[in-house]
């Protein structure tokens, strides 16, 4: 008598599709897009003939405003999707790819135009709008770029990794159970018995 080969739900999840993986990777990945932003972004070296003449360091979050909320939107999208259903996930996913777009998009835009990015903070600084100055990038725009192209392979790969997740909710749960399509865990035995059904 063989024994019976192992069905689906015995097979392990691929390492890049677990979720801890993936959710970890996002989550650090949008903490760190958020933390170049904390750093200095362009060096500004003022007109001499402006009313000051000493040198500006532009912080992330000025030199490009919308990088900071993109990288807190990637992270709570990153935390949710290691709660969410099928569908949720496809829109989690979208969101991760829109905010990925936008904080690469916002990086590339300072690292060609510093000047302009640096301007609400020179005219802060010296009372005058449009002078100019000479202005150099630091490598932190690019690591923002780096760190936003890294999230949107999350984005890509979280519907895909999802297939291989184990249902959570209770509803998912229950729909596995009536398939028989595998053992019911831990959490869904307390989601039972919310529901006031007996698991065993």
């Amino acid at each position: 008598m063989t024994a019976e080969a192992p069905g689906p739900t015995a097979t392990t999840s691929p390492r890049w599709a677990r979720k801890s993986t993936l959710v970890l990777a996002t989550a650090l990945l949008a903490l760190a897009v958020f933390g170049t932003t904390t750093q200095t972004w362009i060096e500004v070296r003022l007109d001499p003939t402006a009313a000051s003449n000493s040198d500006l360091h532009v912080q992330g979050s000025k030199a490009a405003t919308a990088v900071t909320a993109l990288a807190l939107v990637a992270l709570a999208g990153g935390l949710a999707a290691s709660i969410a259903g099928r569908i949720a996930r496809w829109i989690i996913a979208g969101l991760l790819g829109l905010s990925a777009a936008g904080i690469i998009l916002a990086a590339a835009t300072v690292l060609s135009d510093p000047l302009g990015a640096a301007q609400g903070s020179i005219a802060a600084a010296t009372g005058i709008s449009g002078g100019q100055a000479s202005v150099a990038t630091t490598v932190f725009p690019v690591l923002a770029i780096v760190a936003g192209a890294l999230l949107a392979v999350c984005a890509v790969v979280l519907p895909l990794a999802g297939r291989h997740w184990k249902t959570r909710t209770k509803y998912d749960a229950a729909a596995v159970k009536e398939r028989g399509s595998g053992p019911v865990d831990e959490i869904d035995s307390w989601d039972s018995l919310s529901r006031g059904e007996d698991p065993t």
